[in-house]
């Protein structure tokens, strides 16, 4: 009896333990599938974990790319596409043709530059000996921090001490927001630096701060690095919690078939915010930029009149023809990859020229209405309101038949004709401005009829973003002081080149440049030490280098030959901030035929609605200085020839003509205030 128990418990016990390991394995096959450790054991052992944001962990390994598919695109969350840099500039070495110092202080301009110079200690005699790159981290605007960037072949990659840093596309690694990251080397995880892919898409730049919440990505060196880049599998679209078929209805040019040759364009992005701008983050990539105009694009934010009329009926008819664009391969007047999408562009640019009508409000005395400045670094206002009066073409004096009506004002002449010098004070500017909008709206009925929304304004003054926020925030502000965290909305405001016209009579004087073989200086910039930012690129490259030719002022020559022989001979030209983010550089880089260089945060380049910026110029976050030659020096030699040929490729949408041609910068400039109108609009 003994013996039989014996053995039966001996059975009994094998198949318990048989049952228990098959309960086992099917445990760890659970885990395995459900758990996001990356391996089972990791779920049963802490020590096996790697901390992330919040309280969660997450893999240190490469996670496969995702996409998601809107309407004819593909949108990458975890590609190997790259953003762009980006970093500003303002007045420069020519800033004094007016006769007038840019920077007036006011209340518009000179709080946040005068903070930033604190913390950079370029003010006063604080820290006046301090170097801005020795210290580890940089405060902005309070919230967050910004680790200083050190020259890649002398040290470590930056750490990031600022919120997690999110963007689109890319294998992502995943670290802790707060978590300080080692040095850079081969296999080595680093904050700033990731793996480039395609060579077309231009070159990254890391997007800007988030709150706490998603993971922060680190990416691997690739020994092949050409840029800095961070990355992330979060999209802005993810972050604002919008779905994809809230976008799927009108997406603009970033919408339908990309670029023929350029299959890796900005257009495979996804977006965020629906008006303005709500974000704590300190920089907004451009990138970051391509989500926010579809977004924006998506979604009507105009006033819709009670009833439909003609003209509204008109303007959905051409925004249908143009989203059902014909796709165009070949074009002998344009080349597919610097537009966000070449069908698109081409049948709106044929629809406006066949359909818009503007008419222009005959009120207002002069010199501020109806008298602009023809020369200077404010003469993009100018030509255009003189083109633009003189077009029988597009202008109708029967106001029922517009499609769009023209403010005619230059911000230019209120600020000479009524500020006050030394008054720090606007408020007289914009009073009159108030006055007029009351005056035409009580005269007629159409700036009361959409509340402005088909009403227009072009200014080219740095303060005529805050002069027309109050007043005119739901017009179409076509704006060179174009900053995308001042107030300046994408998909509906238009940023305006600014152009600096020496000579009414020759627009065309010294057109063109060297050959790429003959340009001997890698990269150049002169100018003024305005704003905060300049003093920073001097303190880094001036006389620092002999391929770097880095100046504040230029010997002065007639004609300003000297300034203009160096971008002639330049492969890059430095497009630096100065109080404000825009800059003339930008069109006379273009003028002579060398590759723009951005280095001024949050500023939206000129045309964003159709041009591929990143298809043929180069961003530089601000904070990347430090390692300004050495990221020029990573794009390979064949990278920067097709740039340089697409820079002579797209020169014709920035020239002024006597008597306007087709695509030229006045064409260029009314295609987007119209292309913008469309999206305003909703059926």
């Amino acid at each position: 009896m003994g013996q039989q128990l014996y053995s039966l418990c001996q059975v009994e016990t094998k198949k318990l333990l048989w049952v228990m390991g098959m309960l086992f394995g099917v445990i760890i096959v659970f885990q395995y599938f459900e758990l996001p450790y990356g391996s089972a054991l990791f779920s049963l052992f802490s020590a096996g974990k790697v901390s992330g944001v919040g309280n969660s962990g997450f893999p240190n390994g490469n996670s496969p790319s995702k996409s998601n598919t809107i309407g004819n695109i593909t949108f990458l969350n975890g590609s190997n596409s790259t953003n762009a840099h980006a970093i500003h500039e303002r007045s420069d070495n020519i800033g004094k043709s007016e006769g007038m110092d840019r920077n007036q202080k006011n209340d518009f301009l000179s709080d946040r530059n005068g903070s930033l110079n604190n913390f950079l200690g370029l003010d006063g005699n604080n820290n006046a000996n301090k170097d801005p790159s020795s210290e580890n981290l940089v405060e902005l605007n309070g919230n967050s921090t910004v680790a200083n960037v050190n020259n890649w072949g002398n040290g470590p990659a930056p750490e990031e001490a600022k919120e997690p840093n999110q963007s689109f596309y890319q294998k992502n690694d995943t670290t802790d927001g707060n978590f300080p990251v080692g040095k850079v080397g081969k296999g080595t995880h680093a904050s700033t630096l990731g793996h480039i892919g395609d060579a077309d898409t231009g070159f990254a730049s890391p997007s800007p701060a988030l709150p706490p919440g998603p993971p922060v990505t680190s990416t691997v060196v690739d020994t092949n690095i050409r840029t800095p880049v961070v990355d992330s599998n979060t999209s802005l679209l993810e972050k604002n919690g919008t779905t994809t078929s809230e976008i799927n209805k009108n997406s603009g040019l970033l919408q339908g078939s990309p670029s023929p040759s350029d299959d890796n364009s900005s257009a495979n992005r996804v977006p965020m915010v629906n008006k303005g701008l709500e974000t704590t983050s300190a920089v907004i990539s451009i990138s970051e930029m391509n989500d926010l105009l579809l977004l924006n694009h998506a979604s009507s934010q105009s006033i819709t009149p009670p009833q439909s009329s003609a003209v509204d009926r008109e303007l959905l008819h051409a925004k249908s023809l143009i989203e059902n664009a014909p796709i165009i391969k070949n074009d002998p007047n344009l080349y597919a990859p610097l537009y966000r999408n070449i069908s698109m562009f081409k049948r709106s640019y044929e629809l406006m020229e066949k359909t818009l009508k503007v008419y222009i409000y005959r009120e207002g005395e002069k010199p501020i209405f109806h008298k602009p400045p023809l020369k200077g670094i404010y003469a993009s206002e100018g030509w255009f309101m003189k083109l633009l009066e003189a077009n029988k073409k597009i202008i109708t004096k029967n106001p029922r038949k517009a499609h769009l009506f023209y403010l005619p004002f230059s911000s230019r002449m209120l600020e000479t004709t009524l500020y006050v010098p030394d008054s720090h004070n606007h408020q007289n500017l914009i009073q009159h401005l108030k006055n007029y909008l009351d005056m035409i709206s009580m005269k007629y009925p159409f700036w009361n009829r959409t509340g402005g929304a088909d009403h227009f304004l072009v200014a080219c003054h740095d303060w005529a973003p805050a002069e027309t926020r109050e007043y005119m925030a739901k017009c179409i502000r076509a704006l060179c002081n174009a900053d995308v965290k001042e107030g300046f909305v994408l998909g509906k405001d238009v940023s305006l080149p600014e152009t600096l016209v020496l000579s009414p009579q020759n627009l065309l004087r010294n057109l063109g440049g060297k050959r790429p073989s003959q340009r001997s200086i890698l990269a150049f910039f002169a100018g003024n030490m305005h704003g905060y930012l300049r003093p920073i690129l001097l303190k880094h490259w001036e006389n620092k280098d002999p391929d770097m030719k880095i100046f504040s002022q230029m010997p002065k020559a007639k004609g300003n030959k000297n300034y203009i022989q160096h971008m002639k001979s330049s492969k890059y030209c430095i497009c630096a901030k100065g109080y404000e983010v825009n800059s003339p550089r930008v069109v006379e880089a273009i003028f002579y035929e060398c590759v723009p260089v951005f280095i001024s945060d949050n500023f939206v380049p000129p045309f964003f609605e159709a041009l591929n910026w990143e298809s043929f110029a180069v961003f530089v976050l601000e904070k990347d200085i430090p390692n300004l030659k050495s990221i020029l020096l990573s794009i390979p030699e064949k990278r920067y020839l097709e740039l340089q040929m697409r820079v002579k490729k797209v020169q014709q949408h920035f020239l002024w003509h006597a008597k306007p041609v087709k695509y030229d910068i006045f064409h260029m400039i009314l295609h987007s205030i119209w292309y913008n109108r469309l999206y305003q609009i909703s059926s």
